[in-house]
């Protein structure tokens, strides 16, 4: 449960806090059952659901990459640490003989 452990430390995957989710009863194996107690993991667990059954849109892809950046941003990533990485990254596949590129 390694990723839905650091999901709910971290409490990034808050369920909504409105009327368009419901409580339904979904069989699984007896061994996951007892997580089930937790009502955080509950939420999650009906989250996943939720996402695996409703097509993604593109805001919410746009969404997600946002947070992504402004994590990365609280933990110190700059643009110009990004850019120097990058210029590393195609430094290292450039081919040996190949004029540099613009």
């Amino acid at each position: 449960m390694g990723c839905l452990a650091a999901c709910l430390r971290r409490r990034l995957c808050p369920m909504p806090n409105d009327n368009s989710t419901v409580d339904i009863p979904i069989p699984v194996e007896a061994s996951v059952a007892p997580a089930l107690d937790n009502a955080m993991v509950r939420a999650l667990a009906g989250r996943l659901v939720s996402r695996m059954l409703q097509p993604a849109s593109v805001e919410r892809l746009f969404d997600t990459m946002d947070a992504i950046a402004a994590e990365a941003a609280r933990r110190g990533l700059t643009d110009d640490i990004l850019d120097a990485e990058l210029a590393a990254y195609n430094a290292e596949r450039r081919e040996p003989n190949a004029p540099p590129g613009p």
